[in-house]
């Protein structure tokens, strides 16, 4: 397909087509960032920007390896050293980005809708690294590559999504993004931690782990934000654990070969065990690899570089 979009703000805009197109691209990605001398020439003279509001290591650190490999020139902002801490707008702030011609911005703001905000007032490119508690595209779009690689076509397999799925933007793209990929996802949670309205993403809701294990193909566990303790949300770290946390005996229950995601950062013992973390079924680090591979897929697709990308 002739790729024409200009921003990556949320899974929900790309259709189906557009996911398999860049699944496909991140595949040579792969392949060059596992060369022994990673560096293309393909994005020379191109520049991307990176403006966190939020604290990231993944997910920026990846953003900045993938723009460097693809030979472009890259930058990041500190925000509490910027002018946004003597109270400069985001707006404002883009517009002076802008200014100063570069091709690509990669945000992470606590508001939702900061990057489709954006989107509307800059001629540049635009990709949402997470908003608030709305959506995470590129972490969707790298599970998706690493559920591809080991599973082959998505369409007919069985997710488990378990955790803190009421504040997880990760849950919800990727609940989009599988459910168009053919997937059939169920979303995993204490009740207060999982609302009935949750359904409207297009996944089954459970609040027993156990019993929507048999016949999983893959169980992803979210990060349990441990802040969520002292709200109330659930009575205690032990009592989670036991219900919804992840080890090698309950993986047992699905009665296959069942592939356990994590898009990190892991609290060992509460969410996963160590053993299971550490085991041939976790794909951990492979996600972390993938991540790479597909956000250097969506900087060219964006930006534009040469035909061949293997040059």
């Amino acid at each position: 397909m002739i790729w024409k979009r200009k921003h990556i703000l949320d899974i929900e805009s790309l259709s189906r087509e557009e996911i398999s197109h860049i699944l496909h691209t991140a595949k040579p990605m792969k392949e060059v960032l596992l060369r022994p001398l990673k560096k293309l020439p393909t994005l020379r003279g191109k520049s991307v920007l990176h403006l966190f509001y939020e604290a990231s290591t993944r997910t920026r650190t990846s953003f900045e390896t993938a723009g460097k490999i693809l030979g472009a020139d890259t930058g990041s902002i500190a925000v509490a050293q910027s002018s946004v801490s003597k109270g400069e707008s985001l707006l404002d702030t883009a517009k002076t980005l802008a200014a100063m011609q570069v091709d690509l911005v990669v945000i992470r703001h606590t508001s939702a809708g900061a990057a489709a905000f954006l989107s509307e007032h800059l001629k540049i490119g635009i990709i949402n690294a997470g908003d608030g508690q709305h959506a995470h595209p590129t972490q969707a779009l790298l599970d998706m590559f690493t559920l591809q690689e080991n599973l082959g076509d998505l369409a007919g397999k069985k997710i488990v999504i378990v955790g803190d799925i009421l504040h997880s933007r990760v849950a919800r793209s990727n609940v989009c993004g599988l459910t168009k990929m053919g997937a059939e996802v169920t979303l995993v949670g204490p009740p207060t931690l999982l609302p009935p309205e949750l359904k409207v993403l297009g996944a089954r809701l459970s609040h027993v782990l156990d019993t929507e294990l048999p016949g999983a193909d893959a169980v992803m566990a979210l990060r349990l934000q441990l802040e969520r303790q002292q709200s109330g949300l659930f009575p205690s770290l032990r009592e989670y654990s036991r219900l919804y946390g992840l080890s090698g005996q309950r993986l047992e229950k699905t009665g296959k070969k069942t592939l356990v995601l994590h898009p990190g950062p892991m609290n060992r013992g509460v969410e996963i065990t160590s053993e299971l973390a550490n085991s041939h079924y976790a794909k951990i680090e492979e996600q972390v690899t993938n991540g790479v591979a597909v956000r250097m897929a969506l900087i060219y697709l964006l930006v534009g570089g040469t035909n061949n990308v293997m040059a």
